[in-house]
């Protein structure tokens, strides 16, 4: 393993187990998944009824997240890369349950920036920032538990912000899937259709 790597990571993971922030940090690297699912959610429904546009950008946002999990599926399968407690199993403080299947790159912080990635400039600024936050914190909560390498989380930012841009490039495509949506929740030009406006 790298310096770099055990540097920062012994760095962030040698407070683990002794710090009130255990309790965040665990809680991010568990459920930093499903903090963007609720995220895309509460923004599908907050929206005015009738904006397509920003709902679109929602549906790029979550295409973003699911394709760098996609990706990251395929790099795990290619390369196996052992995560920190089954390297070094005697020197990391590991605090969440995990399996012991690839390290890199990180799902969670991955499919985060995919989500960040995606939305950045045409969803409502309060969603990208809220996915950017969490996409953060997310990056240092999977190290301080001991899941996760730094390169890994690192890793994780470039392959969710490159599957975001790709998002983008299939956002054409995408407006089938919005109308769906559109439909499914009587949206946009289809709720102007059901009251007249």
């Amino acid at each position: 393993m790298n310096a770099f790597d055990k540097t920062v990571f012994h760095a962030l993971n040698q407070y683990a187990g002794h710090s009130a922030l255990d309790p965040v940090m665990k809680f991010f690297a568990q459920y930093s998944l499903e903090m963007y699912a609720i995220i895309f959610v509460v923004a599908w429904f907050a929206l005015p009824r009738q904006d397509e546009d920003r709902r679109h950008a929602l549906v790029v946002a979550a295409t973003g997240g699911v394709l760098a999990l996609l990706i990251n599926a395929v790099i795990g399968a290619i390369w196996y890369r052992p995560r920190p407690f089954v390297a070094m199993p005697d020197q990391v403080h590991r605090l969440i349950p995990h399996a012991v299947d690839a390290s890199f790159p990180s799902d969670h912080v991955s499919g985060g920036f995919g989500f960040t990635s995606g939305a950045w400039g045409a969803a409502p600024s309060w969603v990208s920032g809220s996915f950017l936050v969490v996409s953060l914190i997310t990056m240092v909560a999977r190290v301080y538990v001991g899941v996760h390498w730094p390169t890994d989380v690192l890793g994780g930012l470039v392959v969710g912000v490159i599957a975001g841009r790709i998002a983008h490039l299939l956002s054409g495509p995408l407006h089938l899937l919005t109308n769906g949506l559109l439909r499914l929740f009587r949206m946009g030009h289809y709720a102007r259709r059901r009251y007249g406006r």
